[in-house]
């Protein structure tokens, strides 16, 4: 039997410097202080509630869920701890697609959407479920009145992202949401990539489903949540079960540090985002006026509508793979981390 392959170790003067925030972010310091007393003294089971070890840990993870509705502004008890964007988009289109169908098997989606969207769709459709899946504008936007003209009596439910998570672009969520809510029409929306970048109001948005990460807003790896609105009140059959947590939609014992981490991630965003946006924006403007100066190099995506972490760019004539290979001492990607073991061309950009 072989050996498992080591792992390769890097010093931190060896490391390169990291441009991939998109995948991932480095968890704030401040996060991981947060988290600590979780994995060692306060390691209750929220569950518990006839003992102090409980009560402690349920403490903390309703005021976790008080931070992460705070950010969004939602009442708390709209948000379900989950294990990552992917669980949520998971929940969020199968539950209200299971939930509605006596209503239609229609659904709408997005071609430039996460994975986690498109393969649950696709899943839904071996089920039986029909799936519109939309173009882009060459800017990467929606075209509304196109989006409008695919909207059937037996649609159901519309599952669009709030931003990009490779070109990084901004869909106008406010406008699709007021268009839905119209037609009756359950509307999800993948936020993963929008928190601590684009201001959110669940308020005001029109939005009845949202999908949450905490590790692209500087938080844990493996915590996620989903907005559930309650008013109107939006209906989603669970897709775990055993215990019942979070109101019977996401059975689980709860990882107190884990969501601890994203309540203070979430917290810090809510505090810093404005300023953090402005020198973020500066540095990618002042990154972009430089490599302008490059023949051959275009810029994918709408500048305007754009988060200000992002910058997506091509170089005609020049294999993406070979380029990366090349920058050794920065770390990019050629695509979203969860297809970048393929060596195909990002389906986004196709």
């Amino acid at each position: 039997m072989s050996s498992p392959k080591p792992v390769p170790m890097f010093s931190p003067e060896h490391f390169p410097i990291y441009m991939d925030y998109s995948a991932t972010t480095p968890i704030d310091p401040r996060v991981v202080d947060k988290m600590i007393p979780f994995l060692r003294e306060q390691f209750g089971n929220p569950a518990s509630r006839s003992h102090a070890y409980g009560w402690s840990a349920e403490e903390a993870v309703e005021n976790a869920r008080q931070e992460v509705a705070q950010l969004v502004g939602a009442d708390p008890r709209e948000i379900v701890w989950t294990s990552g964007a992917t669980e949520s988009n998971n929940l969020a289109i199968k539950g209200a697609a299971h939930f509605y169908k006596e209503k239609g098997r229609h659904i709408i989606t997005v071609k430039t959407e996460h994975k986690a969207v498109l393969d649950t769709c696709r899943e839904l459709e071996r089920e039986g479920y029909e799936v519109t899946y939309l173009d882009v504008l060459p800017n990467g936007l929606i075209d509304f009145e196109v989006f409008k003209a695919a909207v059937r009596p037996d649609t159901i439910l519309v599952s669009i992202m709030f931003v990009n998570n490779e070109i990084g672009v901004i869909q106008d969520i406010p406008r699709i949401g007021e268009f839905c809510r119209e037609k009756g029409i359950v509307f999800h929306v993948d936020a993963a990539q929008a928190t601590g970048k684009v201001a959110i109001d669940l308020q005001t948005l029109k939005v009845d489903l949202m999908s949450f990460s905490a590790h692209k807003t500087y938080g844990p790896k493996g915590i996620g949540a989903l907005f559930v609105r309650r008013k109107p009140r939006i209906r989603i059959e669970a897709q775990m079960h055993g215990g019942g947590h979070e109101r019977g939609m996401r059975s689980g014992t709860l990882a107190p540090h884990q969501i601890v981490g994203m309540g203070e991630c979430f917290k810090i965003a809510r505090e810093e985002m404005a300023t953090e946006n402005e020198r973020i924006r500066m540095l990618r403007d002042r990154l972009w006026n430089g490599l302008n100066q490059i023949e051959e190099v275009y810029l994918n995506g709408d500048m305007e509508h754009r988060v200000p972490h992002n910058l997506n760019i091509s170089f005609n004539y020049v294999e993406g793979e070979s380029m990366i290979m090349a920058l050794k001492d920065i770390a990019v990607s050629s695509g979203s981390a969860c297809t970048s073991a393929s060596l195909e061309p990002s389906y986004v950009l196709r």
